[in-house]
Parts: structure tokens; C-alpha cells; sequence
């Protein structure tokens, strides 16, 4: 008799020895450009779409071959060290800020990242299948995003590919060539602004002439982008006039010019700190029911955590288990030293991380699967856990610089597994679409951070020794750090905080998340979002307006669109155009910062203000152009 069923279909090759070297690789350049874009901007995007492209090309003109689930591998891994460099710049720039450190401290840096990084994985895994598998609720956009992505790649012919090998250099360029005009040659200004005194009050207006920024909006899209721009013109262009006394700031000797900066370090960034307490606050109570299921599933027991199938099989628990206990015995040490040999407090910091840790993995999970990675509230979440153990230390009397350090190193290792595991819940839904299997998943994930937590201390250092005010200056503001050492140093009684401003800012995040309800009960498919308004009112206005240019050009690329899958075919374009922006123009900041340290300096070509900022205006338009014609060329190829 002859068998007519047919050959089982050979295994497709997934956890290769190419995949591997890549996806590290990817780890570290991925997680030394995101250093760059959050001391620079106060935000982060997700690696996951460049590199899962990037991925494709080299094994289509290198390899001549392709591999969906080898690919899938290397993004995985490359965004785990991307989302580690979030955790880090948030938080641990703090320390210098304060005067704690006149340097970053390698292995502290270093332990901090790795251990966070690795409690954010371990603690993802048994909630896979609650926000995952069995979660119908959650969408998704970036996760699917970025399996669309992989499995046109799989199918795409040669024009295609070239296609999207022309828009990530040429974005790369793009970028790479502003910033070399801006920081090494001085042929652009690096921010077009004007203020103008009006008796006792001053207006300002400014933007960033950054193609970066422009990019961030792009893949942030329109919604996020009107927010960012609103949250800036609350703190600008109305609190800041509303505050006067610019009489009294200028017969000390201040300037037109320094008002505004001034105006908004002392006080208005406080209103946003007490609408991004709100904001976090409000992430947590939204994702209530999840962290139920996840409690249950947890204390349920370890069933189903190592499924027969492939497609089912997480990392083992006795795995998980022994990496978890090495990960908390890790932080124990780091805050062992943090406290200065305090045993009682270290105990007492090492309790409150594992329970945060629990909490934010499951609401950074919940976030990530309904808006995105590159949505995902973080500082909402790190501020909550700041004031919790700020709080928390203040109540048991332990005070001082030592307990400052010692909040910041609790902010600094949740920070770390809130980014984490959300990108961990990111990318294991593109796995489950396209068929990879979660423990080589998890493998390459625990990889990615391992290698991206050795580069972080020396990025920081390269940085800060090495870019024109270092950080926490006007070139790398590092906005977050700034914000989480005004509150630890406030809780360890070294500074006073401005509770009545921060009590503003709360009640007008209560405001806005009435707005937003009563947006979501019209079926408006505009939201107000409450962080995206907070975090603008935090950070510098010159950011906005960059970013909304951004929002506009996704806006138009989208219009018109039928459907979900229409929207993403022509976005897709776009975004890894504007990744190889972000990426060109944040790798070469680290450049440069690189040929600072060995001795070779910029050159100023110019001098003559009139030259460049008519420079700078032409730089302007041309970007625009540039953004333009890849913004038509997507909505033509879609």
C-alpha cells in the first residue's frame, strides 16, 4: 500500500548561532542609542520593528536565505537591551544630580540594570498566559505591528527588501548628518525659540531642531503627539505667564531669555509631577482585574509553566526559580551598599522592590498589550514606587543623603522591570503569532539584557564626561532623573518639596482623567490620555513641537485608511525610516561623544548668528521635505 500522507514539515531553525551573535549585537546598539534618545528627549521607542527588519536583510543579503523565526529571535533580543536603557537613564543619573556620585560606578550601575532586567523576565513568565494567551481584551498594536512586519519580510520579493534597506540608511543618514551639522560643526542652532517680556509675565515659544524628535512622533502617532503638545502649552504657554514675576528675575540680573527655563525648573515641572502621581495611580486601578488573575495564577501553582508543545513551553521552574533567588540575593547586595551596611532597612527595601516588582510587571504588561511599548507610562510608575519608598523609609525615621540613595536604588530596580517586562509581553505575543517558542524567547531575552547591562555604566560616562554640560545640562537634560532626585532628596528631608504645586498638578490630572472618560463613554476615537499631558507639561517645551510635526506626517500617511491592517501596511514604511533617524542621529551623539573623550573636538565653522539660523531654517524645511516624501511614498505603496 502506498502512504499518501505527506512528510512532517521539517523544523524551521530558530535559536542559531547567527541569530544569537545578531540579536546581541543588536542588544548593545539598540540600548547605547536609547541611552542617548531618553537623556535627550525624556523618552524612549521600541527597538522591536527595526530590528526585526534589520534582521531580515542581513540574512537575505548576507546569509541568502531568510528565517522568520530566527528573526523573530534577534528583535527579541535587541529590544530587551533596548527597553534596559529606559530603566537606567531614569533613574540612575539621579545619583550625580544629587552629588552622590561624581561618576557612574560600574558594577553598581551594572548589578542594578542586570538584576532588574532579569526580575522583570522572570516575573513575566508565569503571567504569560493570563495577559497572553488567554487576555482577548488586549491588542497589542506594537506586538502585531512587528509580526506583520517579520512575515511580510518572509514573503517580500527583492524590491521589497530593498525597499526597506533604502529607508532605514537613508534615515540613518539623515539623522546622523543633522546631529554632526548641530554638535560638531555649529552650522545649525540646536533650538529655534523667542521670548518676549509683557510688563511682569513672558511668552515663550521654541522648537528643537532635531529630526529625532520628528521621528518620536511619527511612531508615537497623532493622539500621543497632540498630548505631548498640550501638556507643553499647559506648562508654557499658560502656567508660565500665569506665574509672572519676571520684574523681580531680571533686576537680579536674569535675562528674557533664562525666565522661562528658570520659571519651569523651580516650579511649573512640579505641576507634572503631581498629574503623573495621578497617572500612575490610575494605570494601576485600570489594570485591577489583571493583577488578580496573575496573583491567582501565581499562587495557583507552577501548572502548565512547562507545557509539551513547543508553542506552550516556558523556561522551567526550577530555572526560574534559582535565576529568581540569584536576582534578589543580587539586589539585597546593591542595597546593602546603597544604606551603607543598614541590615534592617535592607530587608525591609528588598521586601518593598519584590512586591513593586510583582505589582509593575503586571501593569506595565497590561499597558504594553493595550497601547504599546512606546507608550507604556514608566515614569508614572517609578514615581509611584519612589514615593512609596520614600514614604515608606520616612515613616520608619531612616532620613538623610543615605536615604535618598537608597529610594533612588529601590526606583532604579523597579524602573528596570517595568521596562522589561513589558517589552518581554511585547515580544512574546509577536512570537505567539508567528509561531516561536516562548523559552528561547525568554532565552534570548535574558541574553539581551545581560549584554546591554554591561554597557550601560560606560555609555553614562561617555556621555557626561564628554557632551557640553553633561548630564542633566541643556544638551542631555535627563528629565526623569532630574525629577525623581527632587523627590527622593524632598522625602529624605534634604530638600523641600512644593507640595501645593504638586497638589495643582494632581488636580488637574483628576480633570483630565474625567475628560477622558467622558471621551471613552462618547465613543470619541480621540483620547486624553492622562500621561502623554503630563509628562509634556514636565518636559522642556522645545520638545513639542518637533514631536506634533511628527504626529501630523503619521496622521496623513493613515488617512483614509479602510482598516487596522491598511494603517499598519502604510505606516510601516514610515516607522523604519524614522527608526534609522533615531537610530543615525542618537548613535552618532555617542560618536561624537566618543571622539571628544580621545581629543578630537568639534569644529566651529561659523559664528555669525544671522548665517546660522538661516542655516538652521533651511536644515528645517529640507527635513520636512525629506519626512514629506517618505510620508507620500507610504501612503503610494500601501
Amino acid at each position: 500500500m502506498v502512504n499518501t500522507q505527506s512528510a512532517p514539515e521539517a523544523p524551521r531553525p530558530e535559536l542559531t548561532v547567527r541569530a544569537i551573535v545578531l540579536g546581541l549585537i543588536l542588544a548593545v546598539v539598540m540600548g547605547a542609542a536609547n541611552v542617548y534618545v531618553g537623556l535627550y528627549a525624556g523618552m524612549t521607542v521600541s527597538a522591536s520593528i527595526p530590528a526585526a527588519v534589520m534582521a531580515m536583510l542581513v540574512f537575505r543579503y548576507v546569509f541568502k536565505d531568510r528565517s522568520i523565526l530566527e528573526a523573530n529571535q534577534v528583535q527579541t533580543c535587541a529590544s530587551a537591551g533596548e527597553s534596559l536603557a529606559a530603566g537606567i537613564i531614569f533613574t540612575m543619573p539621579a545619583l550625580i544630580l544629587m552629588g552622590t556620585w561624581t561618576d557612574f560606578h560600574f558594577w553598581t550601575v551594572t548589578g542594578v540594570a542586570f538584576t532588574g532586567g532579569l526580575l522583570g523576565i522572570l516575573m513575566m513568565i508565569p503571567m504569560r498566559k493570563v495577559f497572553i494567551t488567554e487576555s482577548s481584551d488586549l491588542p497589542y498594536p506594537e506586538g502585531i505591528a512587528c509580526a506583520a512586519v517579520l512575515e511580510s519580510g518572509e514573503h517580500a520579493d527583492s524590491a521589497g527588501a530593498a525597499d526597506a534597506a533604502r529607508g532605514l540608511i537613508l534615515g540613518g543618514l539623515m539623522g546622523g548628518l543633522f546631529k554632526v551639522a548641530a554638535s560638531f560643526l555649529g552650522l545649525l542652532k540646536p533650538t529655534l525659540e523667542g521670548a518676549r517680556a509683557m510688563g511682569d509675565r513672558v511668552l515663550y515659544f521654541g522648537g528643537d531642531v532635531s529630526p529625532m524628535l520628528v521621528a518620536v512622533g511619527y511612531i508615537v502617532r497623532l493622539n500621543v503627539s497632540i498630548l505631548l503638545f498640550l501638556g507643553g502649552a499647559i506648562g508654557w504657554l499658560i502656567a508660565i505667564p500665569l506665574f509672572g514675576g519676571f520684574e523681580a528675575f531680571q533686576a537680579g540680573g536674569g535675562t528674557v531669555e533664562a525666565y522661562p527655563r528658570d520659571l519651569w525648573s523651580n516650579k511649573v515641572r512640579y505641576i507634572g509631577v503631581g498629574a503623573m502621581v495621578v497617572g500612575g495611580m490610575s494605570s494601576i486601578w485600570a489594570v485591577r482585574g489583571g493583577l488578580v488573575a496573575a496573583f491567582q495564577h501565581l499562587t495557583g501553582g507552577a501548572k502548565g509553566l512547562a507545557g509539551k508543545a513547543l508553542s506552550e513551553r516556558d523556561l522551567p521552574t526550577p530555572i526560574i526559580l534559582v535565576l529568581g533567588l540569584a536576582a534578589m540575593g543580587g539586589i539585597g547586595a546593591l542595597y546593602y551598599g546603597f544604606t551603607g551596611g543598614n541590615v534592617p532597612i535592607t530587608l525591609l527595601l528588598v521586601v518593598v522592590a519584590l512586591v513593586a516588582a510583582f505589582f509593575f510587571t503586571a501593569v506595565a504588561s497590561y499597558i504594553v498589550g493595550l497601547v504599546g511599548n512606546s507608550n507604556s507610562p514608566v515614569s508614572g510608575m517609578t514615581i509611584t514606587a519612589v514615593l512609596a519608598a520614600g514614604g515608606l523609609l520616612y515613616l520608619v525615621g531612616y532620613r538623610g543623603p543615605e536615604a535618598a540613595v537608597a529610594t533612588i536604588g529601590v526606583a532604579a530596580v523597579i524602573c528596570c522591570v517595568a521596562c522589561t517586562s513589558g517589552d518581554v509581553c511585547n515580544d512574546l505575543k509577536t512570537g505567539a503569532i508567528v509561531g516561536a517558542s516562548p523559552f528561547r524567547q525568554q532565552i534570548m531575552q535574558i541574553s539581551g539584557v545581560a549584554v546591554a547591562s554591561l554597557v550601560m555604566a560606560p555609555i553614562l560616562t561617555l556621555l557626561n564626561n564628554n557632551v557640553e554640560g553633561g548630564i542633566g545640562g541643556e544638551n542631555l537634560s535627563a528629565p526623569q532623573a532630574g525629577l525623581f532626585a527632587s523627590l527622593a532628596q524632598g522625602f529624605s528631608g534634604k530638600a523641600l518639596l512644593p507640595w501645593n504645586l504638586i497638589l495643582i498638578g494632581a488636580a488637574i490630572g483628576v480633570g483630565i482623567l474625567v475628560v477622558d472618560a467622558a471621551l471613552k463613554a462618547s465613543g470619541a476615537k480621540f483620547r486624553a490620555h492622562l500621561m502623554p499631558i503630563a509628562v509634556g507639561i514636565y518636559l522642556p517645551f522645545s520638545l513639542a513641537p518637533p514631536i506634533l510635526i511628527g504626529g501630523i506626517l503619521s496622521a496623513i500617511v493613515l488617512r483614509g485608511s479602510k482598516s487596522d491592517e491598511e494603517s499598519e501596511a502604510r505606516s510601516q514604511r514610515g516607522v523604519l525610516f524614522c527608526s534609522g533617524v533615531i537610530a543615525g542621529e542618537a548613535l552618532m551623539g555617542v560618536g561624537l561623544a566618543a571622539l571628544a573623550a580621545v581629543g578630537v573636538s568639534s569644529v566651529t565653522v561659523t559664528e555669525n548668528e544671522t548665517v546660522t539660523t538661516w542655516v538652521t531654517w533651511a536644515a528645517v524645511i529640507l527635513g520636512i521635505a525629506l519626512f514629506a516624501s517618505r510620508t507620500r511614498a507610504a501612503r503610494q505603496s500601501s
